[in-house]
This record gives C-alpha cells, sequence and structure tokens, in this order.
C-alpha cells in the first residue's frame, strides 16, 4: 500500500500502465524485449554521458582541451584533465621557468663618519657598499656567453653595484644593459656560463579576465616565491609620477591581477599556466583596506623597450628638448606663495614653495599649458624660450607634460617635424621644429 494516493508518486504500477507500457515497447524498434536490458543500457549510457560531461567542463576550466595542433603542450594538458590533479598544470609551468628567475641586489655607496665627521668624497676610504634594495628579474636571451635579464627600473636606480643571485644560490656581478624609466623596464647582464634555461616570451594579448596567472620572484629578500592568482583586468591605463613627486607626467598601461605580488617581487614574471612570461612584476596598490590589487607590465608592450635597451642601451625617441613646468602647477605655486606671504601658511620655509619669478601674461581664456622652464637642442634650435607656454602640437591641444610625451611618443617620430604653438607676452606664436632623437641621459 502506498503512503501517497495516486500513481504519481508512488512506487507501486497498476496492471494498466503496465500493460500500456508493454504495448509500447514492442512499437520501440531500438528496445529489446528484455525490459531488465533495456534498464541496464539506459544505466550505462547515463553513466558514460555524465563522465564524458564532466570530463569535458574540467578540461575547459583548467584549459585542458585547446585548439589543435597545439603538440606536445595540448596532450600534457589533455593528460592533466584526464587525471583529475589541476595542480600539475602550475606546477609544470613554474618548474619550466623557475631556473630563469633570479633575485636582484642593488648596492649604493653609503658615507662612513670617523669621529662624528664624514671622510671627504673621493677618499677611497669615503664610503662603503651596502645592499640597498632588493628585487627580481627573469633571464630572456642568452647570446654570445651572456645572459640578459629584464628587471624594473625602479629596482636598480641609482644603483652603484647591482648583482644577481641564481636559483642555485649562486652570486653573479650584473652590469647595466640599459635603463628606460617611462616604462619602468632596465635590461642587465652577467656571464651565461651554466645557464641552461631561458623564459619562454607568451603573448600578453591574449590574456583573458579571470584567466589563472603566475607571479614569480623574491619577496622582500625572502628568496623566491610563487603567488597565484587572476587576471582582473587585461587593460588598465593608471597615472605615473615618474619623479615621485606626487605630480603624475605619464601613464602606464598595465595587467592587473589579484596575485599577491609583494616588494622584492618587483621585476620577476608573471606567467600563465604553460609556463609562458605574459607580464613584468611592476606595482601594488598599498593604502589602508587594499588588499590583491597588483599590476604588471604587459610583455607584448615590454618587449620593443626590451629590445631597444639590449642593442642600444636605451629607448629611441622623438626628442623635442623642453624642460618645462604645468601651468596648472604653476597656479598651485603662485597660490601657495600668496598664502606663505598672508601668514596663512604655518611651519611653511621659503624654500619649500618654489617659484617662477617672472610672471606669466597669458589671455584669460587660457588656463592650460606648460610653461618652458628651459630650450635645447631643437626647440632651443628653433627658438624657443624662457616662460614661453606652448599649448598646442600640431593640431593637438596639450595641456600638461603627460600630453606632451603622449603625443611625441605615440604620433611622431624621430626626423618628423612639429608645428608648436606657444605664448610668449600675451601673444600666440607658432614654430616649427625637427624631432631629433632622444639619447640616453
Amino acid at each position: 500500500m502506498s503512503i501517497f494516493d495516486d500513481d504519481f508518486y508512488s512506487t507501486k504500477v497498476s496492471r494498466r500502465t503496465a500493460r500500456k507500457s508493454r504495448q509500447e515497447d514492442t512499437r520501440l524498434p531500438f528496445v529489446g524485449g528484455d525490459r531488465k536490458w533495456s534498464n541496464l543500457r539506459i544505466a550505462f549510457i547515463s553513466s558514460l554521458t555524465s563522465a564524458l560531461a564532466v570530463a569535458l567542463l574540467f578540461g575547459l576550466f583548467f584549459g585542458g582541451f585547446d585548439e589543435v595542433g597545439g603538440g606536445s603542450s595540448d596532450a600534457s594538458r589533455v593528460k592533466t584533465a584526464m587525471t583529475g590533479d589541476p595542480s600539475e598544470r602550475t606546477i609544470n609551468a613554474t618548474a619550466k621557468v623557475k631556473p630563469a628567475v633570479v633575485s636582484i641586489i642593488k648596492e649604493q655607496m653609503f658615507s662612513l663618519g670617523i669621529g662624528g665627521s664624514v671622510i671627504e668624497e673621493g677618499d677611497e676610504r669615503s664610503g662603503v657598499l651596502r645592499k640597498a634594495g632588493v628585487g627580481s628579474g627573469v633571464i630572456i636571451q642568452k647570446k654570445a656567453g651572456r645572459a640578459f635579464i629584464v628587471t624594473n627600473y625602479h629596482v636598480v636606480a641609482n644603483a652603484a653595484k647591482v648583482k644577481a643571485v641564481l636559483t642555485t644560490g649562486e652570486v653573479r656581478e650584473a652590469r647595466i644593459v640599459g635603463l628606460d624609466q617611462i616604462t619602468d623596464l632596465a635590461v642587465l647582464e652577467i656571464d651565461g656560463k651554466g645557464i641552461e634555461t631561458v623564459a619562454e616570451i607568451g603573448d600578453s594579448s591574449s590574456l583573458r579576465a579571470a584567466e589563472f596567472v603566475m607571479a614569480m620572484g623574491n619577496p622582500l629578500g625572502m628568496g623566491e616565491s610563487i603567488t597565484m592568482g587572476i587576471v582582473s583586468v587585461i587593460r588598465e591605463v593608471i597615472p605615473v609620477s615618474l619623479n615621485q613627486n606626487g605630480i603624475n607626467d605619464w601613464e602606464q598601461e598595465v595587467i592587473r591581477v589579484d596575485a599577491a605580488i609583494n616588494e622584492g617581487n618587483s621585476g620577476g614574471p608573471l606567467i600563465d599556466l604553460d609556463g609562458k612570461v605574459v607580464g613584468i612584476n611592476s606595482m601594488k596598490i598599498t593604502d589602508f583596506g587594499v588588499e590583491s590589487i597588483g599590476y604588471a607590465i604587459p610583455i607584448n608592450n615590454a618587449m620593443p623597450i626590451i629590445e631597444d635597451l639590449i642593442s642600444k642601451g636605451y629607448v629611441s625617441r622623438p626628442y623635442l628638448g623642453v624642460y618645462s613646468i604645468d601651468l596648472e602647477q604653476y597656479w598651485e605655486q603662485q597660490s601657495l606663495e600668496r598664502i606663505y606671504e598672508e601668514g596663512q601658511k604655518e611651519n611653511t620655509a621659503p624654500e619649500e614653495v618654489p617659484s617662477i619669478t617672472e610672471d606669466i601674461k597669458l589671455p584669460d581664456q587660457v588656463l592650460a599649458g606648460i610653461i618652458v622652464l628651459e630650450a635645447v637642442g631643437p626647440s632651443g634650435d628653433a627658438g624657443l624660450q624662457f616662460n614661453d607656454v606652448i599649448v598646442k602640437l600640431d593640431d593637438q591641444n596639450i595641456g600638461s607634460q603627460m600630453e606632451l610625451r603622449k603625443y611625441l611618443y605615440s604620433k611622431k617620430k624621430i626626423g618628423d617635424d612639429i608645428v608648436v604653438s606657444y605664448y610668449r607676452d600675451g601673444e600666440l606664436k607658432t614654430v616649427t621644429v625637427k624631432l631629433a632623437e632622444k639619447e640616453e641621459e
């Protein structure tokens, strides 16, 4: 007796339903007469279908099934998916790159004092080299017995000496081949003897949001480290203060990731699950309440810079030849000076409020531009002078040093002519400047 009153919820089948079912079975050519055999087949097919579906989903989630023609890499992915151990991909990827990851030690000269006084500069006893910072790097090329390491500009800037520590623990002297502050990239070289592994360069343009990536490096000088996360934003543009003075004078295109990037990770590689370098770890947001927001320079953006640094020691860019200050910054300084003069700004020494001694004469409607502090090279030859206010390059309005750099580096080439519109003593003038090559400073 069923606990339910109707046949739908009951496990008991009525005679009428059973007769009807047998009649329908005889009309289905693909179902056998033995009902037990039919149920067995159905169970088998269901189990097989479920297993295939799970395998397919698992493979897609971890990238196990890629495009046809991937060779051994594809074969290993399929093997990983079938064995059910996704950690094998991360283990294999990091093992592939690990020998090419190095720690970078920056040393600077520190003055020595004897009897409360500092020894004069130039004396061989005037200072001692001490570790001033640590970072990371990755070997990306080996040529003519030398191994080339990519790292960040800020890792080795102002270094008196640089050393690279291999994963074996061996310390080697490194030479700075080239630096580029704008992109925060640097290339070092070391003796290539015994170095067998060179990191494989990937394609950062193929990255997708939520794709797994790993940051490798030397955080806090503690030795090798691997952190894992996902790509949060494929392409993000963030403002950068090149001189660390609070004034944003460049914009950097970066990959945002949630893999932990700590001090010392800078310059290390960001790799995908195939063990290919897709970025160079560069920075993170360190603010109260902020967690796991790190940035890496896309490898596709980095490689042209790296190639220039290796071949020439500097990055070839068009050069206008003006040292300048933003007009907006000038207005702020003028305001600070007035506040100071009125005695309203306490604890501010006069030297903390820099000024431009001559007044800038501009029409009332001109609120943005850059003030020329010094004109050298091409702009000096063309006649630009101190206190000229540049407001336009060709037909592009220019309101800041950042906009000037972006226009020059993205729209112009070395040897191009550029029309500079500027104000002098309140009068709008134009001059044509031939851009030269900006060499290493």
